[in-house]
């Protein structure tokens, strides 16, 4: 079975599609607020996810991470309006810090093919 790699790098793939699987690296966008970096975060996936051949409609799971879980509500707002209807992966969401201060949100998914 072959193994692609979108936008490879030296340290790492922003997505690898094995099988009938897209596996995303976290995805991390700058701006003001968590509901700025979410949807930024969002874009970037439907992009990778086209990318791979798929879209959000096949969302296996998700893992987000906040630097702050008070900001919760703020984030599920914006990815409230972004998941398809009737497409909600299995998802976590965890408070943790994240590779610098700027960044409020990560978000990693696999989607099926």
């Amino acid at each position: 079975m072959s193994i692609n790699r979108i936008e490879p790098g030296t340290r790492m793939s922003q997505a690898v599609v094995h099988g009938s699987v897209a596996y995303l690296a976290g995805q991390v966008a700058l701006g003001p607020s968590v509901a700025e970096q979410t949807k930024g975060v969002l874009a970037q996936i439907d992009a990778l996810l086209a990318a791979a051949g798929t879209d959000k409609t096949k969302l296996l799971t998700a893992t987000i991470y906040l630097a702050d879980i008070s900001t919760f509500a703020e984030m599920n707002a914006v990815w409230d309006g972004w998941v398809a209807a009737g497409g909600a992966p299995a998802r976590a969401t965890v408070e943790a810090a994240l590779a610098t201060p700027d960044y409020k949100v990560e978000i990693v998914v696999t989607a099926a093919i």
